[in-house]
This record gives C-alpha cells, structure tokens and sequence, in this order.
C-alpha cells in the first residue's frame, strides 16, 4: 500500500502547452471519428492517440512528492521511489537529479530555465538565492527532508547504512502509458500499409 503524500511539489513548467496538445489531440481523434469513411481516419485516430500520450506522459504526469519514508519522483514512463535516508546530494538545474548511493535518478517534474542554470553556474548559489526561486526551495527542502529522515533513523551521510538504504529504490513502470502508445504506434503503422 503507498503512503499518502506528506509534501507535494508542483511541476514548474509545461502545463499549459500539455493541456492545449492534449486538446490538439483530442480534436484530431474527434476528427477521425466524425470522418470515419475516410481513408486516413484510422491512421488519422492512432496518430493522434499516441501523439496524445506522449504529451500527458512528457508534460503533465511528471511530479515529484515526498511521503514520510520517500522521494516519489513520477517520470514519463516509470515512477521511482528513493528513501528519504538514503539521499546524498539534490541539484535542481533543467530538471531535478537526486544522488542515492552509485546512482542519480532524475525527473523533469521540477527545472529551471536554461538561462537561469546558466546563471547560476556563473555565479556562487547564495542562501538568499534559493528563496528568491521555487526550484531553490524544492532544492532545499527535499535536502532538509532527507537529513530530517536520516536523523529519525540515525543514519550517517556516506555510511554504509546509507548505501544499503540506496538499495531500496524501487522504480514501477508506467504500463498504462507504455501499453497505449505502444498499441497506438502498432496500429498507426500497420494502417498505413493495409
């Protein structure tokens, strides 16, 4: 059973643009099936359909939340689970990339600007930096969440009881999305040539 989220962080870009693709995509399938006499309505609803996807899975299902014992980090195609103990660095550029243990796991969820990045690496990151900007804060506040939960648990930064805590990242495939785009390209593809 997953825990219920004790923090959420909300997306910092693509909204808007998802929404109108979504609806882009929704008027083109509407189309196709109001045309569906016509030669290309099948291929015309499939296209759409993966086209669709791919905009809710690049643009709106990305978030990134906390519950008491994790990191959620909910991508395009998979949702990753980090333990909050288990956390070594946060750094929030284009997208967010959390370090546990040997790995980095990353989610376009919560970015900045290119040009803010680029900024920002000129120029040292001072505290009155990240208050001034929401992917600052988040930066900040999953670092706190994550030294919170080390300290409830006693765990040392770079111990070995915080590598073996990196050992329980769990990543979960998106199936829903992954089957429906994969459906949606068969069915394109095998159209056009029947």
């Amino acid at each position: 059973m997953a825990e219920e989220p004790v923090e959420r962080f909300r997306p910092t870009s693509g909204r808007l643009l998802g929404v109108i693709g979504l609806a882009l995509a929704a008027a083109v399938v509407a189309a196709g099936i109001l045309d569906s006499d016509g030669d290309l309505a099948v291929p015309l609803i499939a296209g759409a359909v993966a086209f669709g996807v791919l905009i809710w899975s690049a643009m709106l299902r990305p978030r990134v939340w906390a519950t008491e014992s994790d990191l959620v980090m909910r991508n395009m195609f998979d949702t990753v689970r980090i333990p909050l103990a288990a956390i070594e660095s946060v750094a929030v550029r284009q997208v967010l990339a959390v370090g546990a243990g040997d790995a980095r796991y990353v989610s376009p969820a919560i970015g900045q600007s290119w040009r803010r990045t680029v900024k920002a690496g000129r120029a040292a990151r001072e505290p009155a930096d990240a208050a001034e900007s929401y992917p600052g804060f988040v930066e900040d506040r999953i670092r706190q969440l994550a030294q919170d939960a080390q300290a409830r648990l006693g765990v040392r930064r770079y111990s070995a009881e915080q590598a073996a805590l990196a050992d329980g990242v769990r990543r979960q495939p998106a199936w829903v999305e992954i089957g429906v785009l994969v459906l949606a390209g068969l069915v394109f593809v095998v159209s056009l040539f029947v």
